[in-house]
C-alpha cells in the first residue's frame, strides 16, 4: 500500500510540474554548473538551429580571442559576400569596419547576418575555414547530432542540431567564458548614430534573466535559448520550434519558473546532459515548419511591411 502511495505521489507530482503551455516541440531546462537536467522534451530531435547557430559563432571566436590570435580591437571589415547576407543585417557598405567586440555585440543583440560572416572571415580568414571550427568544436562538445554548414543560420537543410546539443554548448559559453557573460545579457546596442535593440523580449520580461539568444527562421519556428539566475541559482530553457513569439516566450516563462520553484523536477528528470535516456526512435531529417510557422496568410502580411517599414525582415531571416 505505501508502495502504491508512493508511486501515486510521484505521478501527480510529474503532473503538476509538467509545462502548462501545451507542444510537441523539443525542450530542455538544467542547471549549467553541474549539468543536472530538470525537465526535457525531445532532446535529441533534430532541428534547424536558425540564429542559435550564432552561440557557435560567439564560442568559437571566444576561443580564438583567449589563444590570443585576435583582440577586441581587432578590425573587423565587411566583404562582399557580407553584403550578400539576408536580415538580419548591420548593413555596412563592403569595405566598412568595425572592431571584433563591437561585432560581437552586434551579432548577439542584432542577430546579424552579414556581421557573423565578417567575423568568421576576421578569425579564421574565410567562412569554410571558420565552419570547419565550429564543427570541431562541436565534436569536441560533445554536440553528436548537430552539423553546421554556415556561420548565421540561414536556411540550409544541412545545418541541424538539438536541444541537448544546444544545451552542451550554452553550458560550454556559460562555464569557460564568464568574462563574456555580459554579451548576452545586453539589450541593445550602438553602431554610430544606429541603435539596436535585441530580438529577446525575455530579458526585460522575465525577472532574472541574464541571456542567450533567440533564432528564427520558417523552417525551425521560434528557437530560444534563455538563461536567468534568481538567488544565485541559474537556470537554462531551450526551447524550439514554437509557432509565435508570443508562444515562445510563454513556453520559456512556464519552463524558468517551474524551474525556480518546484525542486520536485529534480526527483522526477534529475539527470545530466550526458546521461539523458536518447530517445529509442530518433527521425532522420529535421522537422519542416514553413507551413505551418509561415503559411500565405503570414507571407502576405510580411509583404504589405515591407512596403511600410525599411526595416521589415524576410520571412527567411535569420534572428
Amino acid at each position: 500500500m505505501m508502495l502504491r502511495r508512493a508511486g501515486l505521489c510521484l505521478l501527480v507530482g510529474a503532473i503538476l510540474v509538467a509545462p502548462s503551455v501545451a507542444s510537441a516541440a523539443p525542450a530542455l531546462v538544467f542547471e549549467p554548473y553541474n549539468g543536472t537536467v530538470l525537465y526535457s522534451e525531445d532532446p535529441d530531435a533534430q532541428w534547424f538551429p536558425a540564429s542559435l547557430t550564432k552561440l557557435m559563432t560567439a564560442y568559437v571566436t571566444f576561443q580564438a580571442l583567449k589563444a590570443g590570435a585576435v583582440t577586441p580591437d581587432t578590425k573587423v571589415t565587411c566583404s562582399r559576400t557580407a553584403t550578400l547576407q539576408a536580415p538580419s543585417k548591420l548593413g555596412l557598405p563592403v569595405g566598412g569596419a568595425i572592431t571584433l567586440d563591437v561585432a560581437l555585440k552586434v551579432l548577439i543583440v542584432k542577430s546579424a547576418n552579414d556581421v557573423a560572416v565578417m567575423i568568421a572571415e576576421a578569425v579564421a580568414g574565410s567562412q569554410d575555414a571558420f565552419i570547419a571550427r565550429m564543427n570541431e568544436a562541436a565534436q569536441h562538445l560533445g554536440m553528436t547530432r548537430t552539423h553546421f554548414a554556415n556561420v548565421n543560420g540561414l536556411p540550409d537543410e544541412r545545418q541541424v542540431t538539438t536541444a541537448r546539443d544546444l544545451a552542451k554548448l550554452a553550458r560550454a559559453i556559460i562555464v569557460e567564458f564568464p568574462e563574456h557573460a555580459d554579451l548576452f545579457s545586453s539589450i541593445q546596442v550602438k553602431v554610430g548614430k544606429k541603435t539596436m535593440r535585441t530580438h529577446n523580449s525575455l530579458l526585460v520580461s522575465f525577472p532574472g534573466a541574464d541571456g542567450m539568444k533567440t533564432g528564427f527562421i520558417c523552417e525551425s519556428g521560434f528557437n530560444v535559448v534563455a538563461s536567468a539566475t534568481r538567488h544565485g541559482r541559474k537556470l537554462v530553457a531551450v526551447v524550439l520550434g514554437e509557432p509565435s513569439v508570443a508562444s515562445r516566450n510563454d513556453r520559456t516563462t512556464d519552463l524558468l519558473e517551474k524551474g525556480f520553484r518546484r525542486y520536485l523536477w529534480k526527483s522526477v528528470f534529475g539527470t545530466s546532459l550526458d546521461r539523458l535516456a536518447i530517445q529509442s526512435s530518433l527521425g532522420d531529417s529535421p522537422m519542416h515548419l514553413r507551413d505551418s510557422v509561415c503559411g500565405i496568410a503570414r507571407a502576405k502580411s510580411k509583404v504589405r511591411r515591407s512596403v511600410t517599414s525599411t526595416n521589415a525582415s524576410s520571412a527567411s531571416e535569420a534572428n
